[in-house]
This record gives structure tokens, sequence and C-alpha cells, in this order.
């Protein structure tokens, strides 16, 4: 039965591994929903007794087949709704999750379709991330994190976290956005575009570029 609070875990198990390959432990899932580790671990079991993850006791969890559609048709919806919110209302990328976290949950999946539909079926939101589409399939392109990239790296800017709104009206002002070029020089120096770029030392672990 659709539940948010399944739902909600699901998402996060999900998101965890888009961009990286180490799978979520209990205590991170924790962290993440700002829950009590007792509670997490109780609604893990509960999950793996409806076939949605797979978990042994202080392991890493794994989303089932089962649970991969879930997760893959809830984030759709986030995604599509954030897409919605910036093309149509006017929103910023970092204004878009908050509403989106309520209007998943609200809207009907004949006014889903019809906003993919208006937007033109987009493959990505504002932020980067792949939409699934109506069969939880997804198209990524190789990537590499900023914190990663070597001097002489120069990719194209892929994705940018959405966990600190702050951080993204910083890139955001800066110009780091997905579709522009940066260019990693000596002694951790970067360019976008072209000209000089300057970011606080949290930002090159929340964007991501081409491989």
């Amino acid at each position: 039965m659709p539940s948010p609070a399944v739902d909600d875990y699901l998402k996060t198990i999900y998101h965890h591994t888009e961009w990286q390959t180490e799978k979520i432990t209990p205590s991170q899932l924790a962290v993440v929903l700002g829950l009590a580790p007792s509670s997490v671990t109780e609604m893990v079991q509960k999950l793996a007794a409806q076939g949605l993850v797979t978990h042994r006791p202080y392991g890493p969890i794994s989303l089932s087949p089962d649970g991969e559609r879930r997760a893959a048709a809830v984030i759709r919806r986030h995604r599509l709704i954030e897409t919605w919110l910036v093309s149509e209302f006017g929103y910023t990328w970092d204004e878009v999750h908050d509403e989106a976290e309520v209007l998943e949950h609200a809207l009907s999946d004949r006014l889903l379709e019809g906003i993919d539909a208006r937007l033109g079926h987009p493959r990505y939101d504002p932020h980067g991330d792949a939409i699934p589409d109506a069969s939880g399939s997804v198209q990524r392109e190789p990537f590499v994190l900023l914190a990663q990239a070597g001097a002489g790296y120069t990719g194209r800017v892929l994705r940018v976290s959405d966990r600190d709104p702050e951080l993204l009206r910083v890139l955001e002002d800066a110009g780091v956005r997905p579709g522009a070029t940066i260019e990693v020089r000596e002694a951790a120096a970067l360019l976008i575009d072209g000209a000089p770029l300057a970011l606080p030392d949290e930002a090159i672990d929340a964007v991501w570029l081409t491989a």
C-alpha cells in the first residue's frame, strides 16, 4: 500500500547510490532521515519483510527489484515536480525540494503524466539528476566528483547536489549549473567557461562532472 514513510526510505536508499557505489548503512540512513537508529532498524526490517530491501544485521541495505521500481517511481514524481516548479512557476533550484516533498504524495498519476508531457518529457531535473521514465529506466552519463578531478581535468557539470540550499545559491551566483564547463588548474585553481572560479571548500563535494 502507498505510504509516504516507506517511500521516503526507499527514495533515500535509491538516491544514496546514484552518484557513488557504496551502499547505505542503517546508521547513515538514520542520519539522512533525522531519525533514531532504533526506528530505522525497525523500519528496515519491515521493508525487508515486504520484499522491498535486502539487509543483514549490521550490514548495508540494498533495494530489491520491487523496491527499486517503487523508489524510481517516487523519484520520478519528485524530480518532475521540481522541474515543473522551475519551468512553470519561476521557482529557483534552491526552493523546489521542500515543495516537491509535499506535492509528490498529493498529485495523481494522471496529472503527473500531464506535467511530463507538457514539459516535453525531460530527462533531467534542474539539479542535473536523472528523471526515471515511466518504466523506471534512467539515462546517466559517466561522471566524476569535482573533488576527485585532478589538475588538468576539464568536464561539463552534470549534477549539483540539492542537499544544501545555501550552497546552491552560492553555486548559482558563480554560474555553476548543469552544462557549464569547469577546468581544474594547478593548486586546485578552477575555471568555469574560461573565467576564474572561486568556490567554498564544501562545493567540490557537491558538483559532478562528465567523466
